[in-house]
This record gives structure tokens, C-alpha cells and sequence, in this order.
């Protein structure tokens, strides 16, 4: 019998003596055990949290025991059997200590928009997919048509920010404001309730809505792209002020000559991180203080040529330039170790900087030789990451045409990118055959 053998079995003996004897507080003689027991990994969902409630108690744990000893019945702690076998085993009891100890793995539920459609995904249940709003076309009488970067608001509402173009230009397209609710992928629902309606800068191109970040204390940045392939640089980044829940939303432009305005990113310090496309593509930051108001009192006491108010000053610099790695720069997320991912749709490519906005190295990129679409990674435009640090991409599904590029017709994937030991593993795909995704959200709860 080899060693690790020998150790569950002591193991086993150990809490079968605490439980069954209680010679000492079941809780201690838990939190020992666990302390001298090498932990295995943790599940994706809370292994042990008999009461759905977000956490492992002792007690929880003294039930997956006396499940194990086939005292109880597995009815009383469903969520004790990880691996669906209808056992609870060592390993699992393990998981159960650890959730104890470090405390629940946070939900995740990944958002993508793709022909004008809102998916939701479940990464921890082999990629579950809801359309939890349905386009206009798919349903007139409730549909939306969605687009572009997902944003939360930070006070746990659940409520949440999409680009909004329904029946366009009449009214204009505009961001959504909406209320999720529902507990799992697939009863998932979402009730608009507000419409953050700007002007635009008259731009040859459609305006696209894209890009979205919340501040702390709830005022919203968003970006439109503006002239998309040529033109002028139009695209704009803007702050608006709460409450949402209406269709006059108070606003502050910061910035009306962007071009190919893409994602939006926050640092630490609030500082706003804007991706731009062309012309002198790269990551520019802006550095607050922003306006606290759509007048001068609050900072914004000009006005562009639409008559919308405009701030008065912004601190704007190109932190990061385009390189040979993102020679696009279209989405960037923020890690939790402070680096930034950035993506680049034309060449593949997802490439990590320093919190300085020196290259690191690329995490994503097509194998040598590969030809549009780049089946190896495709073509990633949007970007949404979760505290783990694990990536996921809105690949939109590039082809090359003769001298024609593009998004190709259903060829657009949803994707998700992991790390073992800080090395990046190959692209998981969860959804292929999509029109156009090009914005991921990420909640965690």
C-alpha cells in the first residue's frame, strides 16, 4: 500500500474517532486535521456547502463524515459529492476542510453579446448556455439587440450595462441598464430599466457602443467607437452619473477624438485605460480627477458641437503604444497581480504588460503559419477576467477574402483562456458558430 494510501487511512480513522467519540471539539479536531493533511484542489463549485448558503461549517463537515460512514444519506448534503458518484470520499471531505479554511469559491457566470443577442455561459458546468435576452428580430415584442463590453455595478445589485441599439437610429443606439435576475444559468432573466442615450460626432460610420467600467462610487465610464476603419478620430469616452434607472441620464464627455475607441479598464487608483484601434493606436490612460457633475460646478462646464456638456480639462497620455505583438489594440482587462491583458484582433494575439505598460509577453497567439481565422486562437476582440485570473474572449470570428477582412458569416467563438502555474494552456472554446460576438461580462458571486 503506497504512502498517500496509508495517510488516508489514518486520516479516516482520526476524524472517525473525533466524530464518533467526540473526545475533542469536532471543530478542532477538524481544523487539525486539516492543518496536517496536504489539501487537494478545491472544485469549481463550493464542495460541502449542504445549506447553499456560500460557506462550509463544521457542522456541514460532520455530515459529509457521517455521510461517508453511511449514516446519513447523501440527501442531506448533495453538494458533498463533487465528483457525482453518490459517495462522499476523502477527497471530497478535503475540499469540503478547504472551503472551511479559505472560504467559498466565488460563481462565475460569463456574458457574451453576438448577434445582437445576451448569453450567459456556466464555465463550471461544461459551458451551460441561457439566451437570456433574446435580438429584436428574435423577438419583437421583447427582444433587444446587444452588444458590445458587459459591466456590473459594484454595489452587488446585479444590475448591470450593455450596449443597446434596438430599433436604431430611432430611437439612437445607447447603453442599457438592466436588472438580472435569477439564480443559475438557465433561469437567468434580464429587465431593462434605463437608457443612456448621448450624442454622437457625426462620424461616416454607424457610432458603435463598446466599451464600459464602473468607479467605486457608481459613476459609469463608457466608449463609443466612432469612425471605425478611416475618418477622423471620433470615437468618445464618456462619464455618466446615477442613477441609471431612467432615459435622461445626466453626462459628461471627457474625451470626443478617439480612434477606434475600443474597452475599458480601471486601475487601483481609478485611473481609466482606453483602448484605441488606429491612427496612433495603443492604451491611453486617463487620469482623474473627473467630473462629479454634467455642469461647472462639477467640472464640466464646456460643451462639444452637438451642445452636450464636455469637461473642462482631462489628463490624457498614451501609456501604451501599438508594438509588433498588439498592433490593434481593441479590449484590455486588468489582472489581480496589476499586469494588463490587452487584445489585437487582426493578428490573434492577447499580450500581457506590466502595470508600468512594458511588454511581458503574449499569453495568446496563432501558430506560425496559420491563416485568417486562426483556428488555434481566433480572433479575440473583447475581454472579461475573473478573480482567479482566469481569461475569457470574444473571438469575432476574422476571415480574409481576397483583399477583403472581416467578421465571416457564424464564425465568431466564445472562449476561455487558464493558467497552471502561470503558464498560459491552450484556448478552451465554449461556444462556436456565433455572429459577431465581440463583448464579454463577468460576474462572480
Amino acid at each position: 500500500m503506497d504512502r498517500n494510501a496509508t495517510a488516508s487511512q489514518s486520516w479516516w480513522a482520526a476524524m472517525h474517532r473525533v466524530v464518533r467519540r467526540r473526545s475533542v471539539p469536532v471543530g478542532f479536531g477538524l481544523l487539525l486535521l486539516a492543518s496536517v493533511i496536504q489539501p487537494v484542489a478545491a472544485a469549481a463549485s463550493c464542495v460541502g456547502d449542504c445549506h447553499d448558503d456560500g460557506s462550509v461549517s463544521v457542522d456541514e463537515l460532520v455530515l459529509m463524515v457521517n455521510i461517508a460512514l453511511g449514516e446519513q444519506g447523501l440527501d442531506v448534503c448533495a453538494s458533498g459529492d463533487s465528483s457525482a458518484d453518490g459517495l462522499i470520499t476523502v477527497d471530497e471531505i478535503l475540499q469540503a476542510v478547504n472551503a472551511t479554511l479559505e472560504g467559498c469559491p466565488l460563481r462565475v457566470i460569463v456574458f457574451s453579446g453576438e448577434g445582437n443577442r445576451l448569453n450567459a455561459y456556466d464555465p463550471a458546468d461544461g459551458f451551460q448556455k441561457q439566451t437570456v435576452i433574446p435580438s429584436h428580430a428574435d423577438d419583437p415584442e421583447h427582444g433587444r439587440d446587444i452588444n458590445g463590453q458587459i459591466c456590473f455595478a459594484p454595489d452587488g445589485s446585479r444590475r448591470f450595462i450593455a450596449g443597446e441599439d434596438t430599433g436604431q437610429p430611432h430611437p439612437p443606439q445607447g447603453w442599457g441598464f438592466f436588472q438580472l435576475s435569477g439564480d443559475n444559468v438557465g433561469n437567468l432573466s434580464a429587465l431593462q430599466i434605463g437608457k443612456l442615450t448621448p450624442t454622437y460626432q457625426g462620424s461616416m460610420d454607424n457610432a458603435e457602443n463598446y466599451g464600459c467600467a464602473f468607479l467605486h462610487d457608481g459613476r459609469l465610464f463608457t466608449t463609443d467607437v466612432g469612425n471605425q476603419a478611416s475618418g477622423r478620430g471620433d470615437g468618445q469616452l464618456i462619464i455618466w452619473f446615477p442613477p441609471f434607472d431612467s432615459t435622461a441620464v445626466r453626462y459628461c464627455k471627457l474625451d470626443i477624438a478617439i480612434s477606434t475607441a475600443g474597452g475599458i479598464a480601471l486601475d487601483d487608483q481609478e485611473r481609466v485605460y482606453v483602448a484605441s484601434a488606429r491612427d496612433t493606436p495603443g492604451i491611453y490612460r486617463y487620469t482623474g480627477p473627473f467630473p462629479t457633475s454634467d455642469d461647472a460646478a462639477g467640472g464640466c462646464g464646456q460643451q462639444d458641437s452637438t451642445g452636450a456638456p464636455r469637461a473642462d480639462a482631462i489628463q490624457k497620455e498614451r501609456f501604451i503604444p501599438a508594438d509588433a505583438y498588439i498592433r490593434t489594440p481593441n479590449a484590455i482587462v486588468r489582472s489581480r497581480q496589476g499586469t494588463f491583458y490587452i487584445s489585437s484582433v487582426l493578428n490573434g494575439v492577447i499580450a500581457e504588460y506590466s502595470a508600468a505598460g512594458q511588454f511581458l509577453r503574449r499569453v495568446l497567439a496563432p501558430v506560425r503559419g496559420e491563416a485568417l481565422p486562426f483556428p488555434s486562437t481566433g480572433t479575440p476582440l473583447g475581454l472579461g477576467i475573473d478573480s482567479a485570473g482566469t481569461l475569457y474572449y470574444a473571438d469575432i470570428g476574422i476571415v480574409q477574402d481576397g483583399l477583403d477582412i472581416g467578421p465571416g458569416d457564424h464564425t465568431g467563438t466564445v472562449r476561455r483562456l487558464r493558467f497552471q502555474d502561470d503558464t498560459p494552456l491552450a484556448p478552451e472554446t465554449m461556444d462556436t458558430g456565433r455572429a459577431f460576438p465581440d463583448g464579454i461580462g463577468v460576474l462572480e458571486e
